[in-house]
């Protein structure tokens, strides 16, 4: 089991320059662990194995696994958004349907091109705590704001008379579950499978339906 970082030589760096280092050195560790061993099955131990850091530098940086998890998490879901807010600021066509797969596409490559994030973020973390999941609920209401702005303003679009709260649990729940089994499935489907399904679910939550349904 190995890390997709290396040990740092630490001279001529700042103590806050290593302490940097040090945190995503335990974040990417941490991704590879919970990946390969479960969150569930691994240990602290294994964390700084491959880190190639001390317990002590562990608990410099989290005050355990759980949060040490959270901050894995954090690191998808920022990629994620990164991913997707420049796919829109370089989507140029408004048309909804070109806009919505510009966006699912660039969340979909973010979360699949490393098969850690798909593994940590989508079903390793699913049910650890309840504090997790609260805290998962938070991350989905932070993307119905992103769905939202997206359909701000244009025509054809319904905004549920209660928000994005419930509608993007059960995005966010296909999504988990799609991304489980393309992440067993051996070969792996394209990824443009997950982005016409994505793609779908989202565009038919958004749009309105038409007076002759």
């Amino acid at each position: 089991m190995a890390s997709g970082r290396t040990r740092h030589n630490y001279t001529g760096t700042s103590v806050a320059q290593r302490q940097v280092e040090r945190r995503a050195l335990f974040i990417d560790a941490g991704l590879t662990v919970f990946a390969e061993k479960s969150y569930a099955n691994s240990s602290l131990t294994d964390v700084c194995a491959v880190a190639g850091l001390s317990r002590r530098q562990f608990y410099e940086q989290f005050a355990g696994r759980e949060e040490l998890l959270v901050a894995v998490y954090d690191s998808v879901q920022d990629k994620a958004g990164a991913a997707v807010a420049q796919a829109l600021a370089a989507t140029t066509s408004d048309d909804l349907g070109t806009i919505v797969e510009a966006a699912v596409r660039a969340y979909t490559t973010a979360i699949t091109d490393d098969i850690r994030c798909a593994k940590v973020a989508f079903v390793d973390i699913v049910g650890v705590s309840p504090e997790l999941e609260s805290y998962r609920a938070q991350v989905r209401d932070r993307w119905g704001e992103v769905v939202t702005a997206i359909a701000a303003g244009r025509d054809g679009v319904r905004i549920p008379p209660g928000g994005w709260r419930v509608p993007m649990a059960a995005f966010i729940g296909a999504v988990n579950g799609a991304v489980h089994q393309w992440s067993l499935d051996e070969p792996r489907p394209p990824v443009d499978e997950l982005v016409e399904v994505f793609s779908t679910i989202l565009n038919s939550l958004i749009s309105a339906a038409s007076p002759d349904a």
